[in-house]
């Protein structure tokens, strides 16, 4: 994982996690039902979080790392420069117990927001210079966005940090590519061992069988000469015992004769 996604990851985290924060739950609670004061505090504490993340990226010495936070700070100044236009409307609206002075520093309040927003340092000095800014007072009809909510391509103008982050990212994807295509030609030298392997063990499967041939026609010459074997023992054997039994016979044929005499 790089350090990109770490940071994403991290950023994504925070965002699922912000309701289990207790010391901005309880700021959120505070405001009670106002819905403007819920909504500017929402908005203030992500400009805060997106000046810290400037600050960040103004001191982050990955080129990488630095570009992919200041394109999160674009990204997160345009969502809201898209809120303002609701805070707006929120502070036209009447609010029990509100006085018109109060309502009228509500105008202010946004005004010097959209101006906060706009402060925000992304590494992109251009974009605003390009576009000529956006015009802001105390009407809102002179407030000027994008009727689809979308920012000017100049907000987005490649920098040169960005150009050598994806010079850099060129680079390492052609060092990717020469390290699979290393990958790809020790795969080849292995199928090509593999086929060579398999083709000999093909021709050695003749030799093998006729191996087994012979060890099996040897093991039954082995076991037929056994059997002769044993059949000329038992031969000499009987062979040996008539002997014995005839010198026998003439032994006691002469004590016989001899006691008789």
């Amino acid at each position: 994982m790089t350090v990109i996604d770490i940071l994403f990851r991290l950023d994504d985290i925070c965002k699922k996690y912000d309701k289990y924060d207790i010391e901005k739950q309880r700021d959120l609670n505070a405001h009670g039902d106002d819905a403007f004061a819920r909504f500017y505090a929402t908005v203030e504490s992500e400009i805060d979080k997106a000046l810290l993340k400037a600050e960040t990226a103004s001191m982050e010495t990955n080129r990488a790392a630095a570009v992919a936070m200041k394109a999160e700070v674009r990204r997160t100044k345009a969502r809201l420069l898209e809120e303002v236009p609701k805070l707006q409307k929120l502070a036209r609206k009447k609010v029990k117990g509100l006085s018109k002075e109060e309502q009228e520093t509500r105008h202010d309040l946004v005004l010097g927001l959209s101006e906060r927003i706009e402060a925000i340092p992304d590494g992109n000095t251009n974009a605003t210079k390009a576009n000529g800014g956006w015009a802001t007072s105390a009407s809102n009809k002179n407030i000027k966005f994008d009727s689809d909510g979308n920012i000017g391509d100049d907000f987005f103008q490649q920098s040169e940090e960005s150009s050598q982050f994806r010079q850099e990212c060129e680079m390492r994807k052609m060092k990717q590519d020469q390290g699979l295509d290393v990958i790809s030609e020790g795969l080849d030298t292995l199928k090509n061992l593999a086929l060579d392997m398999n083709e000999e063990l093909d021709r050695q499967v003749p030799l093998i069988d006729e191996i087994d041939t012979k060890v099996d026609k040897a093991t039954s010459d082995l076991k037929n000469n056994n059997v002769r074997l044993k059949e000329t023992l038992l031969k000499v054997r009987s062979s040996r015992n008539f002997c014995i039994d005839i010198i026998l016979l003439c032994v006691i044929l002469g004590i016989a004769s001899y006691l008789y005499q």
